[in-house]
């Protein structure tokens, strides 16, 4: 592994190359790097954890439409910022966001904090983000530590164990501590994430243009793409859903809203059931109505971070009667036509969409 520079000590020759990189080849026309206000960053930082730019750069644009400051996005109902964030995925950063703007509000008067403890107590921002918001909006000098920063230093330095382990990732930081400069911290920030997305990544890393490619180890080991060490592998655990999808003959379709906690808290979704024999038994017990036919549909499977999610629709056409009957307290008839804003996850609204689109599409009708 490649010595470390003398803690505390800045390396200067290091930084010094990422800016020249970065002076000509560095991006400088994203949307958040236009009059880099901290509200402006903190909302792509936080969009931009576990999301790559390309699929950012829209959602953002119309969030900013929507809440331009922090104001805006405090007063707004959670509903309608989950709305904004729907397709984007990981929307504990969506209610995170939200609620560090009414701590924002509250606390420093609709004004974002500038002591990077005061920053870090914020919901949802750690350490690396946090870092990232003061050196790009204000010019302090704190390190970062993403997935690209990461990437980067674990293939300069060779670093032999996995990046996320306790004793590496101390090393990391001080790394990252060690090569970030005083001055110019704005643009090293930058440099140093675009370093890390553009020539560094994670397949196929360009090499030959890297500005630090001289004194990479696993460059001169010649396989940079053994870094960063992966964690061993676990078999992901597979779980199963049956979404009911109520449907009146007029169209509207039956959602609920799921509980804040778990996944895709706060969204909008089908009423659920684990088992279809449960289909009859929770459609009487839960929502007061009782079920004749039922179609089923295809299969569906959906991938979060630590699981699979195989999803079984199930198509259910009530009438007017029977709707009334259902209880609305975190219920609502959705119209397609003219939909309300709700934060809909994306295997619900991709049904929704079929739904509409193709409302005769089971495998299996089942007559009771």
């Amino acid at each position: 592994m490649k010595k470390m520079p003398p803690k505390n000590v800045i390396n200067t020759e290091f930084s010094d190359a990422v800016l020249a990189w970065f002076a000509k080849h560095g991006r400088k026309d994203l949307p958040w790097q236009q009059q880099p206000t901290a509200y402006r960053v903190w909302v792509s930082e936080i969009m931009l954890q576990q999301t790559q730019v390309n699929t950012v750069l829209g959602y953002y644009q119309n969030f900013m439409q929507h809440f331009p400051d922090i104001q805006s996005l405090a007063a707004a109902p959670l509903d309608e910022v989950l709305a904004q964030w729907s397709g984007l995925g990981y929307y504990a950063r969506a209610r995170n966001l939200h609620r560090a703007a009414q701590q924002i509000q509250q606390q420093f008067n609709g004004k974002f904090p500038q002591e990077f403890e005061q920053v870090i107590a914020l919901s949802g921002i750690g350490r690396s983000t946090a870092g990232a918001i003061l050196a790009l909006a204000f010019g302090q000098s704190h390190p970062i530590l993403d997935g690209n920063v990461k990437r980067v230093l674990c293939r300069y330095h060779a670093i032999p164990t996995p990046a996320d382990e306790t004793a590496t990732s101390r090393l990391l930081w001080e790394l990252a501590s060690n090569y970030t400069p005083v001055e110019q911290v704005g643009e090293y920030t930058q440099a140093m994430m675009d370093l890390g997305a553009t020539l560094c990544t994670r397949s196929r890393p360009q090499c030959s243009r890297c500005p630090i490619q001289a004194h990479c180890q696993a460059a001169q080991q010649g396989n940079p793409q053994a870094y960063p060490v992966p964690k061993p592998r676990k078999t992901i655990p597979v779980k199963t859903a049956v979404f009911l999808m109520l449907q009146q003959a007029t169209g509207e379709i039956l959602l609920e809203q799921r509980p804040a906690q778990g996944i895709w808290g706060g969204l909008w979704s089908f009423p659920e059931c684990a088992d279809v024999d449960e289909i009859l038994n929770y459609c009487e017990q839960e929502l007061g109505v009782q079920v004749q036919k039922y179609k089923i549909w295809e299969s569906l499977r959906h991938t979060f971070t630590h699981f699979h999610l195989d999803i079984l629709p199930v198509q259910i056409t009530i009438n007017r009667e029977q709707s009334t009957a259902i209880a609305l307290s975190n219920r609502v008839w959705y119209k397609v036509a003219t939909p309300i804003k709700l934060g809909l996850a994306a295997p619900v609204a991709r049904l929704i969409q079929e739904l509409t689109a193709f409302p005769a599409r089971p495998v299996q009708d089942c007559l009771l």
